[in-house]
């Protein structure tokens, strides 16, 4: 499979690494701006967004006027999603974006929403979240903390929305911290006078989160069609 990478930092290059090691070939990697390539002289099966987010909205837009299917797991960009899969679908691209490929993480999502059905009618508990992540980190909160917040308001009719820090009783407060060579730490914990409930992934390197993008762009290959990470990991888990 012949790969685009949209954004060349830190993730790109783990992703790059796992890539080769599974038998594909990097074609493009892009750290400035997209617009200055020629994507129709270049042989692309899948492009891979690990750019930042005023980035991504151009980098993924791009990519699917070239028919180019995207796996875009930048955060801090979602203002513009709904445009953005707007677009996918009239160029007849391919599209999966997640706040988290991570299999790992995936499957604590899995978890987190099964936890919030069993949790929503016990009113002595309150809820919160907690991410740690890197100080190069741009957003705050995580991706991966807000689809936590936003699984469980899904679950639990009492929850309305989320804030970070500081939250009203309907509301779950997100909870970001920033320390160095932190990977990715994300907690839930449901909270009494008599005890805690806690549901923890903590990730240990990059790695996961790479592998994951790769199998998600193995899996996009030759699709048409707007995407999640539930329609990969459901072939996985068959």
């Amino acid at each position: 499979m012949k790969i685009a990478l949209l954004g060349y930092g830190k993730m790109g290059k783990a992703i790059e690494e796992i890539a080769a090691n599974r038998g594909h070939e990097i074609v493009l990697r892009v750290s400035e701006d997209i617009e200055s390539y020629n994507l129709k002289e270049i042989e692309i099966d899948v492009a891979i967004d690990f750019s930042v987010p005023k980035a991504a909205f151009k980098n993924i837009t791009t990519a699917f006027k070239n028919k180019i299917p995207v796996v875009s797991g930048t955060t801090g960009w979602l203002d513009d999603y709904e445009k953005a899969t707007e677009i996918c679908k009239k160029e007849d691209a391919a599209f999966i974006y997640a706040s988290n490929f991570s299999i790992g993480v995936n499957v604590f999502f899995e978890l987190n929403k099964k936890l919030a059905q069993m949790m929503k009618g016990l009113q002595d508990y309150s809820v919160e979240i907690e991410e740690i992540h890197h100080t190069q980190k741009l957003d705050a909160p995580s991706g991966t903390a807000i689809s936590l917040a936003q699984q469980i308001i899904s679950e639990n009719p009492n929850k309305k929305g989320w804030q970070l820090d500081h939250a009203d009783k309907d509301e779950i407060p997100v909870h970001a911290k920033r320390i160095t060579d932190v990977h990715g730490t994300h907690t839930v914990s449901y909270k009494s006078t008599i005890d805690t409930i806690e549901i923890m992934h903590m990730a240990h390197s990059r790695q996961g989160f790479a592998l994951g993008a790769v199998i998600a762009a193995e899996w996009l290959k030759d699709k048409k069609g707007v995407y999640t990470m539930k329609d990969v990991l459901s072939s996985l888990f068959e």
